[in-house]
């Protein structure tokens, strides 16, 4: 027997939904959760609701925004001329942390995955080509995970850009097999920047 209230039980199974919380952690969070005074709690459900309701993917790149360009696509200090393409906009944050690139980005909003049912329709991929087609693009550098999807969707975008005539890069293989960018500390994602190849 669980030993606690039915909405706490449901509590329970959402957090248990995130990734990286299992069942221990997430029994924890939402006691902590109705242990915190009710202003804070309130305040933490409000958050949400604003996030779930204000952020939303930026028109020219897919990264998250509260307005309709990101401000990495209003930057004009930034390198119009290259394009770092990612999976999720958590791998954009963790390349911009890293302070070595300056160009523009492209999230692909996943990566091509057959078990899955995600093929390259299913991403932002066409959008990328258009991007590419305007002509104003130099350098696209692939920075999906280097995962059988992560290099799968990285072959499929190389495809559909060669014919377009523009630079194809890939970060070095300094990289890990299996590695995510999220997970990688700045020092090697930085270097793996710097060492691009062509694709």
């Amino acid at each position: 027997m669980k030993g606690y209230p039915e909405v706490m039980d449901r509590l329970v199974r959402v957090l248990a939904r995130w990734p990286g919380i299992g069942k221990r952690s997430a029994e924890r969070l939402a006691y902590h959760i109705l242990c915190m005074p009710a202003k804070e709690a309130l305040e933490l459900a409000a958050i949400i609701g604003e996030l779930k309701k204000k952020v939303k993917p930026c028109s020219q790149c897919f990264n998250l925004t509260e307005g309709s360009i990101c401000h990495i696509c209003q930057n004009p200090a930034r390198d119009s001329s290259i394009i770092c393409i990612v999976e999720e906009p958590k791998d954009l944050w963790t390349i911009e942390k890293t302070g070595q690139y300056r160009g523009l980005y492209h999230v692909l909003q996943g990566h091509i995955s057959p078990l899955e049912d995600v093929g390259p329709e299913n991403l932002t991929i066409e959008k990328l080509v258009e991007r590419v087609k305007e002509g104003q693009i130099k350098e696209v550098i692939l920075a999906t995970n280097f995962s059988v999807e992560g290099d799968a969707t990285a072959l499929c975008i190389q495809k559909m850009l060669e014919p377009l005539g523009v630079k194809i890069t890939r970060l070095a293989r300094g990289i890990p097999q299996g590695s995510y960018l999220e997970y990688l500390n700045n020092a090697v994602l930085g270097e793996a920047l710097e060492a691009r190849r062509t694709f």
